[in-house]
């Protein structure tokens, strides 16, 4: 088998075709380690007027604060990767978590800016350490033919982490201080840090039959990932997408409270709880849609997750045209939906279109990816367009790269399709 493949899919009757032992355990505590990463995430953005108090920083500064773990995850998770690819991952998970708990209770911990800036950034290093590895041991775990609905489960953890930051950091914070609110972010990190290394370690490419590669040159790996059409049509409309939400998610509650006249709770409120519900249902829906669609056709998932992208685009063009309130939340609603659905089959599949020796550098690039040309750009932009015209304008345009990413997705099925063999060949 040649190691530039695009697929490297084991051959017929190969592949095991029920779950590893303790498969439920990992994916368990695997996904709750997700909830707490978002968790932690998202405490400072409610922190964040306490912080600019107490510190005496200005916007400009206290924007810093998600620059600088944005920056370091995203540049330090292709080497986290690397290490996963080389390395037992239950260890790389169980200190990535550690790490990046203590270094969320000493947010709580700092008395100067710089201090709770270098906090941050050490977040950033852990989370980047896990959040590489943990799709491709849940890859390990789960026959090809569960992946999607079992990845999807894993990213539950995003819309339901970064509601639970929102409302136990708001409460904290209200209640006693934001000190406080990240020493208690910190706590359940600790806790499943601890139960991570006792995680079954599988065998790489155990679920993908004899013939799957387990051991790749680095060097073999690259050369074969840049040829890889399918895994860079996947990851460019992955990144579209997440240019979109994370513009999305920065401006909208701004938005609703200057041209739409809502009161900053209340807009704050109402968007966060829309996120969650839309964010929850969307990707459990896509995981099980996904693989059923998976199992009728190749690619299919990954289909659905395109027409997805195409049908949420008019609905965040509609969510700022739409002059009733009520109407424009029911908007927003259906688009996020339509965005949650993606979760489980694009992740599905940028681990199903590359060697499993390389699965987790692979997963690493892609945050690189999807990161750097992303959300880490994004609300800049929104705001120059929105300078220059207005902020209705810039979210209205911001659907465009939506429906480019449906586009790329589209694409990305029909070359995965052409390149892995069919599923119920490896069953």
């Amino acid at each position: 088998m040649s190691t530039s493949s695009v697929s490297l899919s084991p051959s017929p009757s190969a592949a095991p075709v029920t779950p590893a032992a303790n498969a439920g355990y990992a994916l368990l505590i695997l996904t709750l380690i997700n909830l707490v990463n978002y968790l932690d995430r998202y405490i400072v953005a409610v922190a964040l007027p306490g912080i600019q108090q107490e510190f005496q920083i200005n916007d400009t500064q206290a924007g810093l604060l998600g620059t600088m773990f944005i920056l370091v995850f995203m540049l330090a998770s292709p080497v986290g990767g690397y290490l996963g690819d080389r390395y037992p991952r239950r260890l790389m998970v169980a200190g990535g978590v550690l790490l990046w708990s203590l270094a969320t209770g000493a947010s709580g911990l700092a008395t100067s800016f710089v201090a709770l800036l270098v906090a941050r950034a050490v977040i950033g290093i852990g989370e980047a350490g896990y959040g590489a590895v943990a799709p491709s041991i849940i890859s390990d775990l789960y026959p090809r033919e569960k992946r999607t609905r079992m990845l999807a489960y894993f990213y539950i953890a995003i819309p339901v982490g970064a509601a639970a930051g929102y409302g136990l950091g708001g409460w904290l914070t209200q209640a006693y201080s934001w000190h406080v609110a990240f020493f208690a972010g910190g706590i359940p990190g600790l806790i499943l840090g601890a139960l991570a290394f006792f995680m079954p370690e599988p065998k790489r490419g155990a679920m993908d039959g004899p013939n799957a590669e387990t051991k790749l040159p680095f060097l073999v790996g690259i050369k074969g990932l840049g040829r890889n059409a399918a895994f860079w049509a996947v990851t460019a409309g992955y990144t579209l997408m997440t240019f979109s939400i994370g513009g999305l998610g920065f401006w909208m509650p701004t938005y609703l409270v200057r041209e739409r006249g809502m009161l900053a709770d209340d807009s704050g409120f109402r968007f966060g709880a829309i996120t969650a519900v839309a964010g929850l249902l969307g990707t459990v829906a896509g995981g099980w849609l996904g693989d059923k669609l998976d199992r009728k056709r190749e690619g299919g998932g990954l289909w659905m997750s395109g027409v997805g992208l195409m049908l949420a685009a008019p609905c965040m063009y509609l969510a700022v045209n739409l002059k009733d309130v009520g109407l424009t939340f029911v908007a927003i609603g259906a688009a996020q939906f339509l965005i949650f659905l993606n979760s489980g089959p694009i992740n599905a599949a940028i681990v199903n279109c590359v060697p499993p020796a390389f699965r987790a550098f692979a997963m690493g690039l892609n945050v690189l990816c999807i990161h750097l040309l992303g959300d880490a750009i994004s609300p800049t932009l929104i705001g120059n367009i929105a300078d220059a015209s207005s902020l209705h304008t810039a979210i209205a345009i911001n659907a465009v790269p939506v429906l480019l990413g449906g586009v790329a997705l589209l694409i990305g099925a029909r070359l995965f399709r052409s390149a892995v063999p069919p599923a119920e060949a490896t069953a």
